[in-house]
């Protein structure tokens, strides 16, 4: 089967391999996504190397430009190099062992059926012969085409000893099953619950690697229910599987808020690829357990758990080993604020109301807007058109506000260094209670957002609080 190899750098990998007596073969994920027809297939290349995998890297290189960087591994026995929009990685064929208890594998030297057999699934131990003699035969020994036709995610060998040597591989099967929207086989599934506890020993950063990729799905609800059910979510976020299940009393129930958070992260998922916004809508709702209480009369409260939210978010995110940086202030501001909009869409709107939001969101209010409206899972049709509608009109009202009265990334007219040289005092209080006075007045509409009026506001609280402004400043 002669497939996809029409790039020139195959033909450069294939003159240089076959003069130095070396077999060399494409595999793994380019073969399988140019199969599927993937938009994005060709550009990241695995090639097995019957041999050093490294030396022949570099002659590789050398051929196609000597002033190409070659970035080893020798660890891994490992090497690649980016040439034009291509990212190629060599590696010597090999066999892996593990010893129960460790990550770390024993590697050696092997054949192709080696390096085949320590693949994780069928779709990815497909390989493609490079030399000159046999260019383009195709090597399929696992049935992994089949698999590709009836979209079946499967172990090459016995799935519990692929999840023993590697348990990442269970989040990277639900992961594919994710993101090429296939099913995983039941065997293997089960296998995955089996040894879902062996997670343990793999480490914090390849998990969240799995799990941005994952998040980053077209459809990354599937992926979230199948963690789930695999009893993996319990390990990697308990705080997500926290919120699965209904609670009813009294004959009142609430929804179940683990479900509708992963379509929140849907919703969300068809209208941004911004990574950070689709984690603050799967995390949205991520304190309602602890905030859950039962009203008799009234029904279910969560009453604060956007607040609570937020103080959890820096605690998950260290878990997880993401960014405790602005990143991570991003998520806790829509978590902290994905209420507010909801309010204002249910109650007659003030120009107040609406200045605070957009002084507390700044920047990230269009963000916000998108997490409300990506909030709205009802079944009912008439219900969510009206949520929709309302929310129309908050963004209607948010935009009416910012033009006139510039309020996003407010920043006071009269700044604390004019506060200071106006009294002639040393930095205090006095200061603070000064500023807050013009921040409050802009943004209750008492007075503009321009520089006179916050400097005549400046002289009046300054007198309220005993303050006497210099010669100069008068």
């Amino acid at each position: 089967m002669n497939i996809c190899l029409n790039d020139k750098i195959f033909s450069i990998i294939s003159e240089v391999v076959t003069a130095e007596g070396i077999r060399a073969f494409v595999i793994g994920g380019w073969v399988r996504d140019c199969l599927l027809k993937r938009e994005h297939a060709g550009k990241d290349i695995d090639i097995v190397i019957i041999g050093n995998g490294i030396d022949i890297t570099r002659k590789i290189a050398k051929r196609i430009d000597p002033g190409i960087k070659v970035n080893v591994f020798k660890n891994f026995g490992t090497a690649m190099f980016r040439w034009n929009d291509y990212e190629i990685e060599f590696v010597g064929a090999r066999k892996e062992s593990y010893k129960r208890g460790s990550r770390k594998p024993i590697v050696e030297d092997g054949t192709l059926e080696d390096d085949q057999k320590r693949r994780d699934f069928t779709i990815n131990a497909l390989a493609i012969s490079l030399n000159e003699d046999t260019f383009g035969q195709f090597l399929d020994p696992f049935n992994g085409t089949q698999d590709l036709e009836n979209k079946l995610i499967r172990t090459p060998l016995e799935p519990g000893k692929t999840f023993s040597d590697d348990p990442l591989r269970m989040i990277r099967a639900i992961r594919f099953a994710s993101q090429l929207n296939f099913s995983i086989d039941d065997v293997t599934f089960r296998s995955i619950k089996e040894n879902a506890d062996r997670l343990g020993i793999v480490s914090q950063e390849r998990i969240i690697t799995e799990l941005n990729k994952l998040i980053m799905c077209d459809h990354p609800s599937r992926g979230f229910i199948l963690l789930e059910k695999a009893g993996l979510l319990r390990l990697i976020l308990p705080e997500l599987d926290n919120l699965k299940g209904v609670e009813r009393k009294e004959g009142k129930a609430h929804k179940d808020n683990f479900i509708h958070s992963v379509k929140v992260l849907d919703n969300i998922s068809r209208h941004s690829d911004n990574i950070w916004l689709r984690w603050a809508a799967l995390l949205h709702d991520i304190a309602k357990p602890v905030t859950k209480k039962y009203i008799s009369g009234t029904g279910w409260s969560f009453h604060g758990h956007e607040f609570k939210g937020a103080k959890m978010i820096p605690e998950i995110f260290r878990k997880l080993k993401l960014p405790l940086n602005e990143k991570m202030k991003y998520v806790q501001k829509l978590v902290d604020l994905h209420l507010r909009p909801i309010a204002l869409s249910q109650e007659e709107i003030s120009d107040s109301a609406v200045r605070r939001l957009l002084f507390e969101a700044g920047d990230d209010i269009d963000d916000l807007m998108l997490l409300c409206e990506a909030d709205i899972t009802s079944r009912n049709e008439e219900k969510k058109s009206r949520h929709l509608e309302n929310f129309r009109c908050v963004r209607e009202k948010l935009k009416e506000i910012e033009e006139k009265d510039a309020i996003r990334n407010f920043q006071p007219p009269v700044d604390g260094q004019e506060i200071l040289r106006t009294f002639g005092i040393k930095p205090g209080k006095e200061v603070g209670i000064i500023k807050n006075a013009i921040r409050e007045a802009i943004l209750d509409g008492i007075i503009p957002n321009d520089y006179e009026a916050a400097r005549k506001l400046m002289l009046k609280k300054g007198r309220e609080i005993g303050l006497k402004p210099t010669d100069s400043a008068t």
